[in-house]
């Protein structure tokens, strides 16, 4: 019965010779954020990436936004000839793509878990930039409306 304290441990080692002394370590331990913050002491994507240079996390910026860029690319590209000859090669073609497409989303998914700040905005920015180069109406050659299409919004990306 534990006392009333909430001590369930008091006196059940007496002998603290029976456990051998911990081996010195260094105590380099790296805090994950749980909020937001704003600094460029990010960990994101790998250990030790960008590390503690400035110019190391602005180059980690420009990667995410390249990433979230790439995926709205392939988002939103027509890559393949509709008429294609052999469906087989074109299925695979497409779902290769596919892969890649929600590789990358994961990828910026989880850089943006860094909670950094500057990681968050380069993502949105990426992912921004890349659909109004290639999913929204401002750079398309013909205004007319698709047929069947009732929205200007992307089709949400299902995994």
């Amino acid at each position: 019965m534990e006392n009333m304290n909430g001590d369930h441990m008091h006196g059940m080692m007496h002998n603290n010779s029976a456990m051998p002394p911990a081996p010195a370590m260094p105590h380099r331990r790296m805090m994950m954020h749980m909020t937001f913050y704003w600094g460029t002491d990010a960990l994101i994507l790998f250990t030790g990436w960008p590390g503690t240079s400035s110019g190391m996390y602005a180059l980690a910026l420009i990667v995410v936004f390249l990433l979230g860029f790439l995926a709205e690319f392939l988002s939103h590209s027509q890559l393949m000839n509709p008429v294609s000859a052999n469906h087989v090669t074109a299925g695979l073609v497409q779902t290769l793509l596919h892969a890649l497409r929600v590789g990358l989303a994961y990828l910026v998914m989880l850089a943006v878990m860094s909670f950094n700040g500057g990681v968050f905005l380069a993502a949105v920015a990426g992912h921004s930039l890349g659909f109004l180069l290639f999913g929204s109406r401002a750079f398309k050659k013909s205004p007319a409306a698709v047929p069947g299409k009732t929205s200007d919004l992307p089709r949400p990306m299902s995994c």
